[in-house]
């Protein structure tokens, strides 16, 4: 039972509530690039901008709104994820071949396509939280897509493969997982396809083959699209974690445990709410 900030956790001890806790916010990433010639070789999309804060202040309680920005389709970017006052920015579409398209500037920026630009990586710092996005990886006239840019790296640029920039790694969740990965850029010749960032991120289309799908809720970019089968692949929509010492306190999200800590997992908008 909770009474004026307290558990009471029986013969008479009691557990004070949490004053602080970690928060992880992570945007949706964009979509890989499409273009509608037969020539194609696009950008990897930008994943969404992560936000960390280590200790976000919640001494005055209360309730807390929580939005999950959805993944970019293809040609789209994702959308902010927010909690409370820390936004995350959603992340860039991926470039669209022969000046069809730019990549898109966003938390990171969409990939270049061939003869296009890349995307800027635009997610700051948000109230506290320390933001984390790169640019798109650019094209030099190589017949194939840059990498979407990821929180944890620039994109790889054409000429050297267009993989999709690194994601970044957090034990907030109990393990260590990798969260907004850069998707890979397309290439119109067959071959190995352009990886995406952190394996994460959607892998490019090549040739005759699709692009790869972006690992649901880390917001990694989509993979661009390559080839006679010009098809991109979608970005993966953000997630929020929240993580506090104690148990008791707050419902919203699923909630697990790893030692003293309770962990909110947010993959739809919600409600950290005092209980």
């Amino acid at each position: 039972m909770t009474m004026f900030g307290y558990n009471v956790l029986g013969f008479g001890s009691v557990e004070a509530a949490p004053t602080t806790l970690e928060a992880l916010v992570v945007a949706g990433g964009g979509g890989g690039g499409q273009s509608s010639g037969d020539y194609n070789s696009d950008g990897g999309g930008g994943a969404g901008g992560l936000a960390h804060h280590a200790t976000f202040d919640i001494s005055g309680g209360g309730d807390y709104s929580v939005t999950i920005g959805a993944g970019g389709a293809v040609n789209a970017d994702g959308g902010n994820s927010v909690f409370s006052n820390i936004t995350a920015v959603g992340g860039g579409r991926g470039g669209e071949s022969q000046a069809e398209a730019a990549g898109a500037a966003g938390g990171s920026g969409g990939g270049a396509g061939w003869h296009t630009g890349a995307g800027a990586g635009n997610q700051g710092d948000s109230n506290g939280a320390t933001g984390y996005g790169n640019n798109g990886g650019a094209e030099n006239g190589s017949n194939q897509g840059g990498g979407g840019g990821g929180a944890g790296a620039v994109g790889v640029a054409a000429a050297s493969g267009g993989a999709g920039g690194a994601g970044r790694a957090y034990s907030i969740s109990g393990s260590e997982l990798f969260y907004a990965g850069g998707g890979g850029g397309g290439k119109y010749a067959s071959g190995t396809a352009s990886a995406g960032g952190s394996s994460i991120g959607g892998a490019g289309a090549h040739a005759t083959t699709a692009a790869g799908a972006a690992t649901a809720n880390r917001g990694s970019g989509g993979g661009g699209g390559g080839g006679v089968q010009p098809n991109g692949s979608a970005g993966s929509a953000g997630v929020v974690i929240l993580s506090y010492t104690g148990s008791g306190f707050y419902t919203g999200g699923t909630i697990t445990t790893s030692g003293n800590k309770t962990i909110h997992t947010f993959t739809s908008s919600g409600t950290l709410a005092e209980t």
